[in-house]
């Protein structure tokens, strides 16, 4: 047995309890890590898209012939929603990594519902409101674009 100077062997054996518990970590770590941060990536690019559909929504205005009739709408309104739902998703995937993070060094992971039914009902909710906005443009804005 190896003691150790000034260590009890109750202390000993509890430091040798820990090296074997980091030794048994569960061998698809990295690749646990690898796939948590490409899911990160992911949901980076859908809240970069979000914000550039909210930022083409409110400059669409600029599209329109220069003799169309230019009513302010509400299309900023939308496009507006785009982006802040844009930078909730960055947000929040930041702070769902880090947890899943922590998750998967202590071993203690289970997949969350919560992220997809929540992500599902914003996109369904601007998805929504895109089916509005142009459903309920005049229908002689409707024939400028046409023409």
């Amino acid at each position: 047995m190896k003691f150790e100077l000034g260590k009890s062997m109750t202390e000993t054996r509890t430091i040798t309890q820990q090296a074997e518990a980091t030794c048994k970590r569960n061998p698809n770590r990295i690749r646990d890590h690898l796939a948590n941060e490409r899911t990160y990536l992911s949901w980076m690019r859908s809240a970069i898209a979000l914000m550039g559909f909210g930022v083409l929504i409110v400059r669409m205005r600029i599209l329109r012939p220069p003799l169309a009739p230019q009513a302010p709408g509400n299309g900023w309104k939308l496009g507006l929603a785009f982006a802040v739902v844009g930078l909730l998703t960055v947000l929040l995937s930041t702070q769902h990594y880090f947890a899943i993070r922590n998750d998967i060094e202590e071993d203690t992971y289970e997949p969350p519902d919560r992220w997809v039914v929540l992500s599902s009902l914003a996109v369904l909710m601007l998805g929504a409101g895109v089916i509005y906005y142009v459903f309920t443009l005049p229908l002689e804005l409707n024939a400028v674009f046409v023409e």
